[in-house]
């Protein structure tokens, strides 16, 4: 690889590092006023938290103004909520590394569809334990209309992922009697449809996973109850977003007890 295509890639991964930005500070946006039942299109406006002064453009700009202003509101100067930086954050590095991952490809269009509606969802999760319906399944169906473009196989495999996902948390929600909630289950079948089968599986068993690790020290400390709510959908969201990178790897590995390496289409 010369100079140049060193410096075009440098500069790719850090545009993706900017769009990615922007698609965090909206979607954290869009959950918050989804969640206060506000409309977030149309001639609606971006206000302050606190104080509802209007913001102008200087106040949106992702991460940089959040630091430039010190965290704080430049007209009440009451703190800005660190989810709002947060959120711009992850999702900026992210979609940077997704970039690197996969380059410009099928495979990078549609793993940030995945991370940005799998964001969107766990921050309404995070706020009040829901996740809605349609924007959880939307990925599902811009995925499975994707996928016509790779035949029969990539579509059999998008529906096979969203029968799994929304197959597995319905069995553990009707065994468990209500412990989770329906919710999780249209997550993981709109995530499943994107991703296909293979990886809805490993994304489940990395979701369940990295739940383990953060809720049973949890639950030892006494810091949680058995019986208090724990919202899964970012776990399952984590698991997903995992696999966008090591998903090949996973595949190739146990790809012999799957019925093959292939992973679906648009990955492999």
């Amino acid at each position: 690889m010369g100079v140049a295509g060193g410096y075009n890639i440098i500069i790719s991964i850090l545009f993706a590092f900017a769009a990615g930005t922007c698609a965090g500070s909206f979607i954290n946006a869009a959950a918050m006023r989804t969640v206060a039942e506000k409309k977030w299109w149309g001639s609606e406006r971006s206000v302050c938290d606190k104080c509802g002064h209007v913001l102008g453009s200087l106040d949106l700009v992702p991460i940089a103004s959040y630091v430039l202003l010190g965290g704080k509101c430049r007209y009440c100067k009451t703190p800005i909520k660190p989810r709002h930086f947060v959120a711009e954050m992850v999702s900026g590095i992210l979609s940077a590394a997704l970039f690197w991952r996969w380059g410009f490809s099928a495979a990078f269009g549609m793993s940030l569809i995945v991370l940005w509606f799998s964001l969107f969802n766990s921050l309404t999760d995070f706020d009040n334990g829901y996740i809605y319906d349609i924007w959880a399944l939307a990925p599902g169906v811009i995925g499975l209309l994707v996928r016509v473009s790779g035949g029969w196989p990539a579509i059999i495999s998008g529906l096979l992922g969203a029968a799994l996902g929304f197959g597995f948390i319905a069995l553990i929600i009707i065994v468990s009697r209500g412990g989770m909630g329906w919710g999780d289950a249209m997550l993981m079948a709109g995530i499943g449809a994107a991703v296909g089968w293979k990886y809805c599986a490993f994304g489940l068993y990395v979701g369940f996973l990295v739940g383990g690790i953060v809720v049973v020290p949890l639950m030892l400390a006494k810091k949680l109850k058995r019986k208090d709510a724990v919202p899964l959908g970012p776990f399952l969201a984590i698991g997903s977003v995992t696999v966008l990178f090591i998903g090949d790897a996973l595949v190739r590995r146990f790809g012999g007890l799957m019925g093959g390496v292939y992973p679906g289409w648009p990955w492999g």
